[in-house]
Formats: structure tokens, C-alpha cells, sequence
């Protein structure tokens, strides 16, 4: 009997969620609320999408937000005790989290994040302005702290540089901009995007990143303007970083020699180096060669870098500060980056110089001896091959 009766609450409670729904679907009516149970149920299925996205596997967990889930966990308690991220009562900070990062590795729009998380369209954009705000308060934290090469480095490719800060150099990040803003925006290959200039030291973080300067602005003026701001780009007096030849060779910013062999490819091609210039060249190539990694290692691992983006340009220049500080979260937490190992064959070509430098200090004499006072100690210390 008791059976029987509880089969019949059952069949009535059914009967009853089937009948609100034909009235919604009809557009008869709508319920005043949805029954708590369908709530909770409705937010445990989310969580369970969370968990066979997230945690049902390190390869997984990588596949969708690229990193791993000890690295996501780590990011989720900084934004919450740090950034000022909060779980609400329909998302939990994970949730909000790796919508935001499977934004940023896919690429895909609106529509289809709610299609995958179950969100609405509002919803989506306001939490990942929420993650993107608390990620880019973790600026001080994340971004890297300068530190020179010691004088007594051990490093083949860095210990020829004694003080150097690291490298830096500009990137082309392709942008959507109103028509009437295009043209500012077009590189000389004729692409829209915006020149961002990124700083990054020896191990591949990044110390300094500046989004925001229109394609067609040459680097050295946006150098300058890294400069000039209140809390821009510091370099102590007797530092420096590795620069490619479309900067200025002059204090702060050690240039290669121009007209000489500098493309990696040229030396793994058999080619020895004949000069002192060339051996510098060399030795400055494989060193500053970190900054093009970094840049390669950035655009694979955040598919929204390498299209234009669906959001506007104001926002697209915060959320690549975003990536580039995830990009350091990830460097120091991951032992082993497949992005990393994919990068291991990534050369830099001599770049193609449209614009006269515009830098902040013009080339003195004195950075200019300096410079062959070091390709002087290179060349003397290079063993060619066949003669070890």
C-alpha cells in the first residue's frame, strides 16, 4: 500500500513539472518559480560538467583552459583571496574561472560558451569582465622581477652578457576597430592590429607588457612611450636589455650589428663566424631569441591572440595583459610545458625595418665600444666546430 501511494506522488509530481512546461512552451503562462529541486539539480549538472572538464584528467584539464589542474586550483585561490574574486550563489569561482580561460584558449563566441556552460549571454560577459578585473590585479604578483645576469653565469647563452635584464621586443596582435580607425591600425603588411611590446627575462617570463599602440606605430616610438610613463619600463643604469635591429644600439638597449649574419638558420646551416661582429651577432641572436619564444609560446597556448577578437579593442588590451600574466602563473607552477617543447625549434629571421628608430636616448660612443668590448670577448672565447 505504501508503495502504491508513493508511486502515485511520483507520477503526480511528474504529470505536474510536464503540464508547467507545455504552458511555458506554448506561451500560455509561465510558472511564478521553478521548483527547488529543479535548482539544485540544474546546479549540480553544472558542477558535474566542471568536474569531467577540470578534474577528470591533467591531459583534459589542459585541452580546455591549457594548463593543469593544479596550476587552475592555484589561479582560483589567488583571484579569491587576493583579486577579489567571489563564488555567488549561481557560480562558483571555478566555474567563473575556467569559462574565462576557455574563452581565452578557444576563441569562440558568446553563443557557443552557452551552449557548453549552460549560461546566458549576459551572464557570460559580465563574469568574464569579473575574472579578467581580478586577474589584472594580480599584476604585482605576477609579472616578473628584473634581475640581472650575475658575473659569474654559467649559462652558454646568457653568461657573455653580464648585467642583462632580458629581451624585448614588439608583437602585432590582430584587433577589430571601427572603420573610420582602420587605417591607424594597419600594419605594414596590411593587417589590423595593435603593437604590443612585451619585456620578458632570461627564463621566458614576462617583466613588462605594453597593449594598446596602433599597428602602424613603429616600436621604438612605442619604447619611448615605456619610458616615459609614471609607472612604466625601469632599467638601472648599468643594465640593459637585448634588442633586435630595428631599435636603437644606446644605453639600456644592447642592438646587434647591422649587415652582419644574425638569422639562427645562417649558423645551423653550417656557417662559422669569421668576425667578431658576426660572433656577436651569433651569441645575441640565440640569447634574445627568449622573447620570440615567449610571443610563440603566448599565441599558441590563447587562441583568442591569433584572430581578431569578438570584444572591443579597450577590453582586448586588458585581457592580453591577462595572458601574459597567465602566461607567468603557468611558467613557474607547470615542471613540464608542452608548449614549451613545441617552441624548442622556433627561430627569429632579421627583422624588416620600415621606420627610423625613435628611441628615447640617441647611440652614444661610449654604448657603442661597449658593445664591441663584449663581441671582442666572444670571438676570443669561440672554439669552432671540429676544433674542441
Amino acid at each position: 500500500m505504501v508503495r502504491m501511494l508513493a508511486g502515485c506522488i511520483t507520477l503526480l509530481l511528474a504529470v505536474r513539472t510536464l503540464v508547467l512546461l507545455m504552458i511555458v512552451a506554448v506561451g500560455g503562462g509561465r510558472p511564478r518559480h521553478l521548483p527547488d529541486r529543479t535548482f539544485r539539480l540544474d546546479f549540480h549538472a553544472k558542477r558535474a560538467n566542471l568536474r569531467a572538464m577540470i578534474y577528470s584528467s591533467d591531459a583534459t584539464c589542459f585541452n580546455q583552459i591549457r594548463m593543469y589542474r593544479a596550476t587552475f586550483d592555484k589561479l582560483c585561490h589567488m583571484l579569491d583571496t587576493i583579486g577579489g574574486l567571489r563564488s555567488t550563489k549561481h557560480m562558483l569561482v571555478g566555474e567563473q574561472v575556467a569559462m574565462f580561460l576557455h574563452i581565452l584558449a578557444h576563441h569562440v563566441k558568446n553563443k557557443v560558451i552557452q551552449f557548453e556552460f549552460g549560461r546566458s549571454g549576459e551572464t557570460i560577459s559580465r563574469y568574464f569582465k569579473l575574472v579578467l578585473n581580478a586577474t589584472i590585479r594580480l599584476q604585482s604578483l605576477l609579472l616578473k622581477k628584473a634581475e640581472p645576469i650575475p658575473e659569474d653565469s654559467n649559462d652558454h647563452r646568457w653568461k657573455w652578457f653580464k648585467g642583462c635584464l632580458g629581451a624585448l621586443d614588439g608583437t602585432h596582435i590582430r584587433v577589430q576597430v571601427p572603420a573610420q580607425h582602420k587605417g591607424r591600425y594597419r600594419n605594414r603588411k596590411g593587417e589590423i592590429t595593435t603593437n604590443v611590446l612585451g619585456v620578458c627575462s632570461p627564463d621566458g617570463e614576462f617583466i613588462f607588457v605594453l597593449p594598446g599602440w596602433e599597428g602602424s606605430t613603429a616600436d621604438g616610438r612605442v619604447l619611448r612611450d615605456a619610458i616615459r610613463r609614471p609607472f612604466g619600463l625601469r632599467i638601472p643604469l648599468r643594465n640593459y636589455y637585448l634588442v633586435d635591429a630595428g631599435y636603437s644600439n644606446c644605453q639600456g638597449f644592447l642592438a646587434p650589428y647591422r649587415g652582419q649574419r644574425y638569422h639562427l638558420n645562417d649558423w645551423r646551416q653550417g656557417h662559422q663566424p669569421q668576425t667578431p661582429h658576426e660572433c656577436f651577432n651569433m651569441r645575441h641572436s640565440a640569447a634574445r631569441n627568449v622573447i620570440e619564444r615567449c610571443f610563440g609560446i603566448l599565441k599558441s597556448r590563447w587562441a583568442t591572440l591569433r584572430s581578431p577578437s569578438f570584444y572591443p579593442v579597450r577590453l582586448q588590451n586588458r585581457y592580453i595583459v591577462a595572458c601574459c600574466l597567465l602566461h607567468n602563473l603557468i611558467r613557474r607552477e607547470s615542471v613540464q610545458d608542452p608548449l614549451d617543447e613545441q617552441m624548442d625549434s622556433f627561430d627569429t629571421g632579421l627583422p624588416t625595418i620600415d621606420n627610423t628608430p625613435l628611441v628615447p636616448i640617441e647611440t652614444s660612443e661610449v654604448w657603442s665600444n661597449y658593445r664591441e668590448q663584449i663581441a671582442n670577448e666572444i670571438f676570443a672565447a669561440f672554439v669552432p666546430l671540429g676544433h674542441n
